[in-house]
């Protein structure tokens, strides 16, 4: 039994507009020679569609993964369980804001994150400070990903197992978009 993708993909969009986002852009890449599949959704919380949080979902497919899920699949006919982690892929959320005027402490920042994305979405937050020679200031770029691993199985015929997640993604989402109107002097 072939193992389709791109259904769920589309699926998962769907499944982010139940969670209080809207779905901005979809990329779907294949890269020739190895045949490794990736998908990249742009969506913004439907409260903030104005600005300034861009969030950017990732998803890596390997193709041997999905030929050994296949082979699993064709071998039974139940779905496969995956206790070791065999089949899992990584879902990367990307969140990013303009150029901070009054940047937070990174410090307070992870930990406030930490708390909202809890063990099922762990997040890293670093920022990023340049300096033109000939301009008169600094601008500081924070950078927030998450990330979380999911088994095919439970993508594929499972996909409410993505709504904590969804949810939590959300809450992040939300909490920066708030904090954003002390850091940021145009919204």
């Amino acid at each position: 039994m072939p193992v389709d993708i791109a259904s769920t993909v589309t699926y998962l969009k769907d499944h982010a507009l139940e969670h209080g986002f809207h779905v901005h852009d979809e990329r779907h890449f294949i890269e020739t020679y190895t045949l490794r599949q990736s998908w990249e959704i742009d969506v913004h919380p439907a409260e903030a569609c104005a600005g300034p949080l861009d969030l950017h979902i990732a998803l890596d497919v390997e193709p041997r993964l999905l030929l050994r899920f296949e082979d699993a699949l064709n071998a039974s006919d139940d779905i496969p369980e995956d206790e070791n982690g065999e089949f899992e892929v990584t879902f990367y959320f990307n969140w990013s804001l303009p150029p901070l005027q009054r940047p937070p402490d990174i410090i307070v920042l992870s930990a406030e994150l930490a708390g909202i994305g809890g063990i099922d979405l762990p997040i890293e937050v670093s920022a990023v400070e340049t300096m033109a020679a000939l301009a008169e200031k600094e601008d500081r770029l924070l950078s927030v990903v998450g990330a979380a691993k999911r088994s095919l199985a439970d993508i594929i015929y499972k996909q409410d197992s993505l709504c904590d997640v969804l949810d939590r993604v959300h809450a992040v989402s939300m909490y920066l978009v708030e904090e954003a109107e002390e850091w940021l002097d145009e919204f």
